[in-house]
């Protein structure tokens, strides 16, 4: 706004004081001639005469004289333009106002006309009832009126203040207004009204003839600030309209309280008395739809707080809290600067410090840089103000200032003296509110809230510790919220508790909160904090902190992913910041890592557990994890097994043994003492079945790599009678139920790997036969098909291995059970007892006195010739290879037997192809 504070000229005579000139006396007689004209009846005659006026004010002439229009504009044309604002007709009141802003304008003494204009302007813009419509049906009218309002106010400034009871209860009404751009103007002729009538303590500009220091910064950021001289006062060049140039007036403001060279002195408590009045609307227009008139009436609220009633800024903070959510970025710079503003210039600025802090610290993290650039720059400048106010406070601060700490944050620039000293004298002020607000159930709240923690705690650097104890709190129940964007800035508000405050403090709060209540949330922050400590801070406490993590109540608090992931955290929290340093703790992490990959449900997680124990063998100079399974093996299953005899399938010891069993690798075999026993104990028929198959399934796969698990020491066939008699043979008898069915499979299936492994010699594979094979027999009538398979797979290996060394009355009981396996629902079963069948033909080859199989071997023939007329090509394939075989013991009988049902087959194809075999190849004798 143009000319604030600086006195007008010199009044001219009034015209009843002496003769008027020529030139009024001559407009005087115009003015008379068309004057009449808005009295008349019809409304084009009234429009009619405006127009004339317009033309006889517009034109060159007496009018142009501003001496000379004062006194025919104050005597003749004002009071009748007055009455015309109320003409019925929209465009006679249009031009009505159009005039008397030219008359404004023209006037020699526009301050003259504020007793009657201002009156009539707030009749014709507030109603009787501010509830209600204003008198101005026209929207265009109402905007042009509060444009005549603000022309007032430049133009007389200080002169309005009799005048400010119609002033204010015009803008109050007018702020209110449902057409955006009245609202936008009223934003921006109340702060011109704040400027023009200020309250004590606002700033007359007294000048001693050199810029202030921080003159040449913010004329750089506000187009239209300059100085010039007018008597010896510093005035800035006319100010646009609000919006025109963003955030100039607030600017002006800061810019005025950041001179050192300014003279305060009171000028008046006109607007001081009265400003709270506009303090309601404005809060209601700080929310309307349009973004520039939210700017507006932030830029008004900051101009008439400023040179207002400080108070008012009560009223105001939730408002300017949450326009920091706005979607739009102008909105939130002019929050950061009109609250910069405050915080630079405000009368009581101090009282209000914890208050103002918040929201200015707050864009610091605005996600446009524009307004973090701004805020940073502006709360450098309080910090460096307030630190000159108080230099006396802070001479010893300031003369033996410590330099930089050496482990401060590596992407961080450490503020000034002081802002760091507002932060921490104002802080236990703060931190009640912001840890209020971080468990809000708004979730932008959340997360405002929350990205403040970090920049106050960076701030406050060692004084956190007075605090510490309500931070923690804070940060453990923030940490299980939702939104990541709050759990992101609690990890980092936590890396800086650990980077200011000394580990034995925040170690002993943090931990005895884990032991009484173990969480995701508490191991998160304990992550965070150690990530954030020096490694020398760190290291005297490793040991005490790994022993804690590792033990049973926090690390089997719970199978949850994410408290198993938060404990990952820790532990290569650990691994990274000290590094070599964690070989005096290394069992420890190791037990903590094992838990994890035990209990853990997603295999990411399992994945990264297994990243970390590799990183643990590098820190700790071995090659990687198998290592250090080979280093800890024997304490981990000392401590795995000690209550192997009160394990059920959910326990957490089962799943870390079978764990070690499974990833361990060749350390696998020299731990034998301890895991045979444990197998056997844990393998019995009365132990909890789902334990039994998952331990027989740790088993076969460890049995299937045997060398490089569980026999690498060749060790394991010294165990193979307890396996056999203590473990297999229990497990395969015959029991009732889906259950005992299922164990069985699992034991076939580890049979199958231990006598497939290639870990046992042809005699230890026929003990196991001459132990365990009644069972597998058994097994052949199991409704399971995989373990149907498996266990011809099981009998024809024993024969082959046996060959014709197997006891004649034990080897005939063999063949009806393959025999019935033909009849099987599955081919591939069939194709296996077929196989089978060839391999137990072969061992009666072998056998000294093949006359006392004759007999069985007959049925046997006579039995497969009815499935060499299978429907299936495979079978009857599979069944001619077993009949070939088998041709040469008694070439007769079979020739009898294939002759006696050649002319019975479908097909006689297959029984041809038999007899030319038995032709072909000559009796085996």
């Amino acid at each position: 706004m143009a000319a604030l504070g600086v006195a007008e000229a010199v009044a001219a005579p009034h015209p009843a004081e002496g003769a008027e000139t020529a030139e009024a006396v001559e407009l005087s007689r115009t003015l008379s001639r068309l004057l009449p004209g808005l009295e008349a009846d019809s409304k084009p005659g009234r429009r009619r005469a405006l127009e004339a006026l317009r033309r006889a004010l517009e034109e060159p002439g007496p009018a142009a004289d501003p001496t000379a229009f004062q006194g025919p504009w104050a005597r003749l044309l004002l009071p009748r333009l007055l009455r015309c604002l109320s003409d019925p007709a929209e465009g006679c009141r249009a031009l009505a106002v159009h005039l008397l802003d030219l008359g404004l304008r023209r006037a020699a003494r526009p301050r003259d006309a504020l007793p009657r204009l201002l009156p009539a302007l707030a009749a014709r813009l507030a109603g009787p009832e501010p509830a209600r419509r204003p008198p101005e049906a026209c929207e265009e009218l109402r905007l042009a009126l509060v444009q005549l309002l603000g022309l007032a106010v430049d133009l007389c400034g200080a002169a309005l203040a009799p005048h400010l009871d119609d002033a204010l209860r015009a803008l109050r009404c007018s702020l209110l207004d449902p057409f955006a751009a009245v609202r936008r103007e009223s934003c921006s002729c109340a702060a011109a009204l704040a400027q023009a009538t200020p309250g004590p303590g606002s700033p007359v500009f007294s000048h001693n003839g050199f810029a202030p220091p921080a003159f040449h910064r913010w004329s750089s950021l506000v187009p239209g600030l300059h100085r010039c001289h007018q008597g010896g006062t510093l005035v800035p060049e006319p100010l646009p309209v609000p919006g025109g140039t963003e955030l100039c007036l607030a600017a002006w403001i800061v810019y005025c309280s950041c001179s050192k060279d300014l003279a305060w002195e009171r000028k008046g408590d006109h607007f001081h008395m009265q400003s709270e009045s506009l303090i309601g609307p404005l809060m209601q227009t700080i929310s309307h739809q349009h973004w520039k008139v939210r700017v507006a009436a932030i830029e008004a609220t900051g101009a008439a707080i400023h040179c207002g009633n400080g108070k008012s800024v009560d009223d105001v903070l939730s408002h300017f809290a949450q326009r920091l959510f706005d979607d739009v970025p102008q909105v939130r710079r002019a929050v950061a600067s009109v609250v910069g503003g405050w915080l630079l210039c405000l009368r009581d600025r101090y009282s209000f410090f914890h208050k103002l802090i918040p929201l200015l610290l707050s864009s610091l993290n605005d996600e446009v840089p524009e307004v973090r650039h701004l805020a940073a720059s502006l709360w450098e400048d309080v910090g460096l103000q307030w630190q000159k106010e108080n230099e006396e406070d802070l001479k010893d601060k300031l003369d033996f200032a410590p330099p930089t700490p050496p482990h401060y944050p590596p992407h961080e620039r450490r503020p000034v003296l002081g802002c760091r000293e507002l932060v921490f004298r104002n802080l236990s002020k703060i931190l009640p509110a912001l840890c209020h607000d971080i468990t809000d159930w708004v979730v932008g709240t959340r997360v405002k809230s929350a990205q403040l923690l970090p920049v106050l705690l960076l701030h406050a650097e060692e004084h956190i510790t007075q605090h510490l104890e309500v931070i923690l709190r804070t940060l453990f129940q923030a940490c299980t919220d939702e939104e990541a964007a709050v759990v992101h800035s609690c990890t980092r508000s936590a890396e800086l508790v650990g980077t200011f405050v000394s580990p034995e403090v925040f170690l002993k709060l943090i931990l005895s909160t884990l032991k009484k209540t173990p969480s995701a949330s508490g191991l998160l922050v304990l992550a965070s904090a150690m990530r954030g400590c020096p490694r020398e801070a760190l290291q005297p406490h490793l040991a005490a902190i790994a022993t804690e993590l590792a033990q049973a109540h926090i690390c089997q608090a719970s199978e949850n992913d994410l408290y198993l992931e938060h404990l990952l955290l820790c532990v290569q929290a650990l691994v990274s910041v000290c590094h070599e340093d964690c070989g005096m703790a290394s069992l420890q992490l190791m037990d903590v890592l094992l838990t994890i990959v035990a209990l853990a449900g997603a295999t990411g997680l399992r994945d990264k557990a297994q990243e970390t124990m590799d990183s643990l063998a590098m820190v700790e100079g071995v090659s990687g994890c198998q290592d250090l399974y080979r280093k800890h093996i024997g304490p981990l299953l000392e401590r795995v097994t000690a209550s192997h005899l009160d394990w059920t399938a959910h326990s957490p010891e089962l799943l870390q043994f079978s764990v070690i069993v499974a990833q361990s690798g060749p350390a696998l075999g020299e731990v034998l003492p301890h895991v045979v026993p444990t197998l056997r104990a844990c393998l019995q028929p009365s132990q909890d079945p789902q334990m039994r198959l998952k331990l027989f399934s740790i088993l076969s796969t460890v049995l299937l790599r045997a060398a490089d698990t569980i026999n690498s020491q060749g060790q394991f066939p010294s165990y193979l009678e307890t396996v056999t008699k203590d473990i297999l043979a229990p497990n395969l008898q015959w029991r009732a139920g889906r259950t005992a069915a299922a164990i069985r499979t699992a034991a076939v299936s580890c049979l199958w790997a231990l006598i497939s492994s290639e870990v046992l010699s042809a005699k230890q594979i026929r003990d196991v036969q001459e132990t365990l094979m009644p069972q597998v027999l058994t097994t052949l009538e199991e409704d399971s098909q995989m373990t149907r398979l498996i266990s011809c797979h099981i009998i024809n290996t024993f024969l082959k291995t046996s060959g014709g060394m197997t006891d004649p009355e034990k080897l005939i009981k063999i063949y009806p059970e393959l025999l019935k396996r033909l009849d099987d629902v599955s081919n591939d079963v069939r194709i296996a007892a077929a196989s089978t069948l060839v391999t137990w033909l072969q061992c009666v080859k072998a056998a000294n006195a093949k006359s006392y199989y004759q007999s069985s071997v007959q049925y046997l023939y006579r039995e497969l010739l009815v499935h060499l007329d299978d429907p299936e090509r495979a079978i009857q394939d599979a069944i001619l290879e077993v009949l070939k075989e088998g041709s040469g013991l008694f070439p007769d009988l079979l020739v009898k037997e294939t002759e006696a049902v050649i002319r019975k087959h479908r097909s006689a194809t297959y029984c041809e192809q038999l007899l030319q075999h038995v032709q072909a190849v000559p009796a085996t004798q």
